[in-house]
């Protein structure tokens, strides 16, 4: 065979293979179409059976949320039907009852129509009765004016008369020994109750004084009280307004102020400040401004004691306090604290031997004079018992109380039989020998008074009484006051105690002002 033949029968070959590539792939393509057809005819056919069913589904749903709704509808309905039917029946009973109520109130007016025309008849016969009762009652008055020769009014006149002649007799008859024997028996009985007050009741006599020693363990601690150029005792003598004198007596000073608190502050402060051994200006200011902070306190545990003691409860913080303050008071040289103590248990006994109630009455003893102790400089011009008996009404006092606190001096209408009581129970207390002495109360009031005056011009700070009202130490804001002014306030200060006071001697006005530079160092 030679090469062309061989060249053809390749290329007849390899056309065969092409041919025989092309029908085979062509009968695949044919098979994976038709497999492909029945894939979609399958999965057309599932989506529609899913299609359905989901059809059938959601129409079910629906069915159901149409008759869930449906029977909701319809139990709406049912209960608007039930209330209208409610509202029927309940609008059928009221027609009812009104129907019944006119029927009664139909019957009833006519029932008071017949008893209006029962009446009318009634008062028409009535009247006729009394029109012939007033005829037979002229007829007999004009047959017994006749018979005694005087008219109606005269005979009415003299009887009255003679009734009231033998009526204000019998009066005054049983007045008069309704009165002696009063007066005898409330006489016995008022001694009676009196004595056995006095009797029972048995206080300590106590004296009130202006000055106070403080004692010393050596006389070298007196220089330094002094201080360099006596810078120390002027520093404690501003501080306190108490005058301090230091003479010759071995291991003692002398403190001497009118006012017992004052006092008081001045002897703690020296106390404090000689035990500690620190002396000097900036410390004596610090020391008794603690000190004045303790005697509040001190004032207030007084108070508490003082209540406790008399059995009082309930007592406003307030009035605590004024009993605690009258502790560094006096009366007529009486210590206020004590004579109030006195008076309230005074009351206590009277009042239970009156059948009264004894707490109220003690009550209304212990605060008869708490407006002695002022906490501001206008209120000393009300009277005592007025401006306690308003602090007793503000803080909640019974009226009682109240009105025998500023009756006990007859200031205003006594209204209760404490109030008697309390009066009684005061005069009783100050009526003691020794109780009070006239010249002290006086003497403190005096220096009082000095001080107010000073107070009553600007600038003033503070003002002191000392050497026994003999000279008035007047310290003023140096801000306020320069010493041109300052000159001049004392002057106008001796002035107006020369035309307002009496007093015996001469005073002295002593005008300070005192300026301060501080700076810190840091």
């Amino acid at each position: 065979m030679d090469i062309a033949t061989l060249i053809i029968a390749a290329i007849v070959g390899i056309v065969i293979g092409f041919a025989i590539a092309k029908f085979l792939e062509k009968g695949k393509a044919s098979k994976t179409l038709s497999e492909a057809k029945n894939k979609a005819e399958a999965i057309l056919k599932d989506a529609k059976t899913e299609g359905e069913n989901i059809k059938k589904d959601k129409i079910f749903q629906a069915k159901e949320k149409f008759l869930e709704l449906k029977a909701e509808h319809e139990k709406v309905i049912v209960n608007k039907d039930k209330k209208i039917n409610e509202a029927e029946k309940r609008t059928r009973d009221k027609e009812s009852q009104v129907s019944s109520e006119l029927a009664k109130n139909k019957k009833l007016n006519q029932q008071l129509d017949s008893k209006l025309k029962e009446l009318n008849h009634k008062e028409e016969f009535f009247e006729k009765k009394q029109t012939e009762l007033d005829k037979l009652h002229r007829n007999q008055v004009q047959q017994l004016e006749v018979i005694s020769g005087l008219s109606a009014d005269e005979a009415k006149g003299q009887l009255l008369e003679s009734l009231k002649e033998t009526a204000k007799t019998d009066a005054m008859a049983f007045v008069q020994a309704t009165l002696e024997e009063a007066k005898l028996t409330a006489q016995q009985e008022a001694k009676k109750i009196v004595i056995n007050t006095i009797q029972r009741i048995g206080t300590e006599e106590a004296v009130e004084n202006c000055v106070s020693v403080f004692n010393l363990e050596s006389d070298d601690v007196k220089g330094r009280i002094i201080g360099r150029e006596g810078r120390n005792i002027r520093a404690l003598e501003s501080a306190t307004g108490v005058e301090i004198i230091v003479d010759d007596t071995p291991e003692a000073i002398i403190l001497s102020c009118f006012d017992s608190v004052r006092r008081e502050v001045a002897r703690l402060s020296l106390h404090k400040l000689v035990t500690d051994g620190r002396i000097h200006p900036a410390r004596i200011e610090e020391i008794v401004k603690k000190t004045e902070k303790q005697i509040e306190q001190e004032i207030v545990e007084v108070g508490k004691r003082a209540v406790i003691d008399l059995g009082i409860h309930g007592l406003h913080p307030e009035l605590v306090r004024a009993v605690g303050r009258m502790k560094y008071r006096s009366s007529y040289g009486q210590n206020l604290l004590q004579h109030s103590r006195e008076v309230a248990k005074l009351c206590g006994v009277m009042a239970a031997e009156l059948g009264l109630n004894p707490k109220l009455a003690k009550r209304a003893g212990l605060l008869h004079d708490i407006g002695k102790v002022p906490n501001t400089e206008a209120e000393v011009e009300t009277p005592h018992a007025i401006l306690g008996m308003q602090w007793a009404e503000k803080y909640g006092e019974k009226s009682d109380v109240c009105n025998a606190i500023g009756a006990h001096h007859d200031e205003i209408e006594m209204k209760t039989l404490i109030a008697p009581i309390v009066q009684v129970c005061d005069a009783i207390s100050g009526a003691r020998p020794g109780a009070r002495r006239q010249v002290l109360d006086s003497y403190i009031q005096r220096l009082k008074d000095l001080e107010d005056i000073a107070f009553g011009f600007g600038g003033v700070q503070k003002a002191y009484a000392i050497q026994a009202g003999r000279e008035l130490r007047v310290i003023v804001e140096s801000e306020k006051v320069n010493d041109e002014k300052a000159a001049q306030l004392s002057f106008e200060i001796s002035q107006k105690i020369q035309t307002d006071m009496t007093y015996p001697g001469q005073v002295k006005v002593t005008v300070i002002r005192e300026t301060r530079s501080v700076n810190v160092a840091k």
